[in-house]
């Protein structure tokens, strides 16, 4: 009798944890698909894969709303999801062009999807930089959920923000969360939550990238200024300005 509770418990835990991929509905209108969450007080984990537990967002308690059911993933027959590799191949071509360091690229989709290339937000927006339709078309994205030519199409909008605010990665960022009208309305960063969170995430993100790396090549002499402070370092020296 003792075994079959134990059992029973056992199953009971498992179930806690085998929870139907969901949306988490964030205050500024995003939505995240997530496979599973922590709640771990004023952040809250949203795991994006079930089989990565590396593969995770932290997001401020305070902005998720509501969550609800995902809808299930149609696959073409054969499809496999976009490996980390082809991800990192995507955005490492995408930063040669641009001339804008790839962990800050990685750091600004890692904000926006979190890596999945499917994420959609109930304004519109779509893939792994969230484009918006009217954005996408005059970037000339066709498929917004094409992996390649989303990652494309935002990293020319990012250098075009951050050409037009000086390489000031704080604007840039505010400028692509809230749109470049906020940004010149206020003179600077504007006043609203959502995106002073967005801006620090990246910023915050983009950092710990840095420090890791440093960490690996300590040969190297780490900076130790924040990235919002060598706001030119995100841009390599000889490519912000022209191609």
């Amino acid at each position: 009798m003792r075994r079959a509770i134990q059992i029973g418990l056992l199953l009971t835990l498992a179930a806690m944890h085998m929870r139907a991929a969901e949306i988490a509905n964030l205050r500024n209108g995003f939505g995240i698909r997530h496979e599973s969450r922590e709640n771990r007080g004023e952040q809250t984990r949203l795991y994006l894969s079930s089989s990565d537990p590396s593969n995770y967002v932290d997001v401020a308690t305070a902005e998720i709303e509501t969550y609800e059911p995902a809808p299930p993933e149609a696959e073409p027959a054969g499809a496999k999801p976009a490996a980390k590799a082809n991800l990192t191949t995507i955005i490492s071509s995408a930063s040669g062009r641009s001339r804008i360091d790839a962990d800050f690229i990685a750091s600004v989709i890692r904000a926006e999807s979190g890596g999945n290339p499917k994420a959609v937000s109930p304004k519109g927006a779509q893939g792994l930089m969230q484009l918006m339709p009217q954005t996408a078309s005059t970037l000339g994205v066709k498929n917004r959920l094409d992996p390649a030519e989303n990652v494309d199409g935002g990293v020319r909008y990012l250098r075009e923000l951050l050409l037009q605010y000086n390489g000031d990665a704080a604007r840039a960022l505010a400028a692509y969360n809230a749109g470049p009208q906020r940004v010149q309305q206020y003179g600077g960063v504007p006043p609203y939550r959502e995106t002073h969170a967005y801006v620090a995430r990246v910023i915050t993100d983009y950092n710990r990238k840095k420090t890791a790396e440093a960490k690996r090549t300590p040969q190297m002499p780490a900076d130790s200024r924040n990235a919002s402070e060598r706001k030119h370092a995100i841009t390599q020296s000889s490519g912000a300005g022209g191609k």
